[in-house]
């Protein structure tokens, strides 16, 4: 658009303005161009990145953002129905064999896939959770935990139910030994 002349300007300052206004012109056109050639290479590798279905599902945009934010709305509800998944997992996990090292370590690991979701669980209720999953021959190792005044982080707890592990093993051996 190009500029008006106000009432009052004489024909030099409207010509300076003219002048400036198409050197302002020339610029904003050239940053124009270069942003579209951007966008346009932005949406072929968004596109050609993602799989067929989902391409096909989210409606053409002019921009790569408007895109990208089109795609991420196709996956919001899924990653709550991911979240509830893990959740749940976490929740019915129960300790049956193997170390209880990999026992825990899987349960951290998989409370902290609820991280980036935005639902991170604190380590004092993992912990708990974690207490939940072991089997009725840690009872009192849970009481002893609920009766000291400190808490615990997930290392201490691995270092402190691998030796509760390995009292119970040798204690399990000995009374089969006699």
């Amino acid at each position: 658009m190009d500029p008006m002349r106000t009432e009052n300007e004489t024909d030099a300052a409207f010509a300076t303005r003219q002048h400036d206004h198409v050197e302002v012109r020339m610029k904003y056109n050239l940053d124009r161009a270069k942003w579209d050639s951007s966008n346009r290479k932005c949406l072929m590798v968004i596109k050609g990145s993602i799989e067929d279905p989902i391409r096909g599902s989210i409606l053409e945009c002019t921009a790569a953002t408007e895109y990208l934010e089109k795609v991420e709305s196709q996956f919001t509800s899924s990653s709550m129905a991911y979240a509830s998944t893990l959740i749940k997992k976490l929740v019915n996990e129960k300790y049956s064999s193997g170390g209880i090292r990999e026992h825990i370590l899987k349960m951290s690991n998989t409370a902290s896939k609820l991280k980036p979701i935005d639902l991170g669980l604190k380590d004092e209720f993992l912990i708990h959770l974690i207490f939940s999953s072991l089997p009725k021959e840690y009872e009192t190792f849970i009481v002893n935990y609920n009766l000291q005044p400190d808490k615990w982080d997930i290392e201490k707890l691995i270092a402190i139910c691998v030796q509760e592990e390995e009292r119970l093993k040798s204690s399990h051996g000995d009374s089969a030994n006699m």
